[in-house]
């Protein structure tokens, strides 16, 4: 298979000289959003993503429309408000597009469910969806009589944004507590700023960081006035998760993401003196 990094679309499942096999292919789907990509693969639908214009990202604002239309695909698959412009071009050149929105655990399982259903192998799409959700359910119950740290999570540093839903309520099922549960609801990042001094008095036991691509200064945390006296600072608590890990509803945030919320909690639980790394 061959799958674009870096925006320059590539065809992906196709022969060596770079045709596509008609007979192999049940629809060619065009994605401008990783977490589309990640569901083709993972579940191993009857569809070929021919092309991706995504930069490790849960999604890209801006894409080269000719690229796509050169394509000739059967459908795009795009993610969020964030495209909205790209799908309306898409679709005013006539191409059909699919735009996900998901922004917690339920919506990721039903984008898999319905890409699935919407190609043609819908059988695939439950069994995979099925054994996310058992595995999401087997950790939880894993985690359930165990000690909750509490937990800040940040999206960005400038201004302080905590996590959207799927984030919370991975962090709870990993075992953790978020201290900003009530606020993951708000879709907009505008609506999940928050205050140096809420995180404070929030006094969470770890942090953990993921800022969109951006590599994380724990350094950064120490100097932050007042922050001192947070049990996550004193004891040394931060810890950084890739945001293509984290941050883009899909396969990944429910797998490998989740795999290191739990790491660092039972890490925690297991020592709470300087664990960070």
């Amino acid at each position: 298979d061959f799958i674009l990094a870096m925006g320059e679309p590539l065809l992906v499942g196709t022969p060596s000289d770079g045709t596509v096999n008609a007979d192999k292919l049940a629809t060619n789907a065009v994605t401008t959003a990783k977490i589309a990509t990640d569901a083709i693969t993972q579940a191993k639908i009857g569809a070929s993503a021919v092309g991706t214009t995504e930069l490790a990202s849960a999604a890209v604002t801006s894409a080269k429309i000719d690229r796509i239309l050169s394509l000739q695909p059967d459908l795009v698959l795009a993610f969020s408000d964030l495209q909205a412009d790209i799908a309306a071009e898409l679709i005013k050149s006539g191409v059909t597009v699919m735009a996900y929105n998901q922004r917690d655990i339920s919506g990721i399982l039903a984008m898999i469910r319905h890409l699935g259903a919407i190609v043609g192998v819908g059988d695939k799409a439950e069994d995979l969806a099925s054994s996310y959700e058992k595995r999401l359910k087997d950790i939880q119950i894993k985690k359930k009589n165990i000690y909750r740290p509490r937990v800040y999570f940040e999206e960005w540093d400038s201004p302080m944004i905590t996590g959207i839903k799927w984030v919370s309520e991975l962090i709870e099922i990993a075992g953790g507590q978020d201290v900003f549960f009530e606020l993951s609801s708000n879709e907009a990042a505008t609506d999940r700023i928050v205050a140096s001094q809420q995180v404070i008095n929030a006094s969470p036991n770890i942090i953990v960081a993921s800022w969109c691509g951006k590599k994380v200064r724990s350094e950064t945390f120490h100097e932050r006035e007042g922050w001192s006296v947070v049990p996550a600072i004193k004891n040394n608590c931060i810890y950084e998760i890739k945001s293509p890990l984290i941050l883009q509803p899909g396969p990944a945030a429910l797998t490998d993401g989740l795999d290191k919320l739990v790491q660092i909690f039972d890490l925690y639980n297991h020592d709470k003196h300087d664990l960070a790394y």
